[in-house]
């Protein structure tokens, strides 16, 4: 009896083997076509209008104290050499907070100049088409912090002032870069918040492509996940992870509140005229 089990239990270890090695093969053609293993969640305008209600006027070192006080000390504070490209102490229209929405650009490996019969315009064009175009610009909604994750050892403008006021058109309440941007004398004169990491002269073409668009990016050495909280003012910009985004409005805000509360007297005791941050 025990002998005639034994093909049929080498028949089922053979059939689970196989079962196996079907899988392992199914895994690896797929990680050979290209697998993503942060998941990208999508937020509706409602959910994230009420995060962006929680942060309005939150001061970045507010939010960095509040990630502290949820266990994520210098988690988001972006490269300090990432920096406004103006600012305008006054207003204070520099500063902002809003909702990520990523890009990812990378180094091209194309022929970065046209065929000698053809036309620059033409390969310009073709190239802005089909490798290093906008495609995120049709989803940006109002509230939205554009994030691009660029190639910062390149002299390439991805930004200049055409395209940023078209972004600030749709919604956008500023972009971040780890790049850089051209045209930045308009783009002050145009008060469109910008934070990068230096200055650029070149076009995209033969520069650049693009790869992704709303997946996480690596900015300033931090990560940024599609709907992440972005703030930004005169002292950086900061990240905040969406899962712990309401804590830390909460203590962020009790945190502005109580400074204000104690400049506000020494203003008054000194006759000086209250301003929009002590208000």
């Amino acid at each position: 009896m025990r002998f005639s089990l034994i093909p049929v239990g080498i028949i089922v270890l053979i059939f689970a083997l196989n079962v196996l090695v079907m899988a392992q093969t199914a895994e690896e053609a797929a990680l050979l076509k290209g697998v993503n293993f942060i998941d990208t969640r999508t937020y509706t305008d409602e959910e994230n209008a009420v995060i962006l209600k929680l942060y309005e006027g939150l001061r970045v070192a507010d939010v960095s104290d509040g990630l502290d006080m949820v266990g994520l000390p210098e988690t988001g504070l972006i490269d300090r050499s990432i920096h406004p490209a103006w600012k305008d102490p006054d207003s204070l229209i520099h500063c902002f907070c809003g909702i990520a929405l990523t890009v990812r650009y990378v180094p091209t490996q194309r022929p970065d100049r046209p065929a000698p019969d053809e036309d620059f315009s033409k390969w310009e064009g073709n190239w802005y088409g089909n490798f290093s175009s906008e495609a995120f610009t049709s989803i940006i909604r109002p509230g939205n912090v554009i994030v691009i994750d660029d190639v910062e050892e390149a002299d390439v403008g991805t930004i200049g002032s055409n395209n940023i006021m078209g972004w600030y058109e749709r919604g956008a309440v500023g972009i971040v870069t780890d790049g850089s941007s051209r045209d930045t004398d308009e783009v002050a004169k145009e008060r469109v918040p910008l934070y990068l990491r230096h200055v650029g002269r070149g076009i995209r073409p033969g520069r650049n492509d693009l790869e992704s668009v709303n997946r996480p990016v690596a900015i300033g050495g931090v990560l940024v996940c599609p709907g992440d909280v972005v703030v930004a003012d005169g002292d950086g910009v900061v990240v905040v992870p969406r899962a712990v985004a309401e804590n830390v409005a909460l203590y962020a805000r009790n945190i502005l509140e109580g400074d204000k509360k104690g400049r506000r007297r020494l203003y008054e005791r000194l006759g000086i005229p209250l301003d929009q941050t002590v208000k």
